[in-house]
């Protein structure tokens, strides 16, 4: 009987995807973006950047910009009863407005 793959993007078949008018490359602004720390930012994948995607669980996470580690920020969310700390890059990022 043959193995089911487990690897970092199983269970991600619609999570991973673009609508078809989405497809191409992502806008520059968003890589080129500044955030501050204490800005809140929902976390949003973007498939046709693999380079330093958080994990799939996280898509649609909302937290808080902690700090800047290089090109990635350091973004703080609530999963659970704990407290988190994601790397990712701002490609995946998107601020929210209160």
């Amino acid at each position: 009987m043959a193995r089911r793959s487990k690897g970092l993007k199983s269970k991600s078949r619609y999570k991973m995807t673009k609508y078809p008018r989405q497809h191409g490359l992502s806008p520059i602004s968003k890589a080129v973006q500044d955030l501050q720390a204490g800005t809140r930012v929902s976390i949003i994948l973007d498939p046709g950047v693999v380079k330093g995607q958080p994990h799939p669980r996280y898509h649609g996470r909302i937290g808080v910009v902690k700090e800047r580690r290089g090109r990635a920020y350091i973004v703080e969310i609530r999963d659970g009863g704990s407290t988190k700390k994601i790397i990712s890059r701002p490609e995946h990022l998107t601020v929210v407005r209160q």
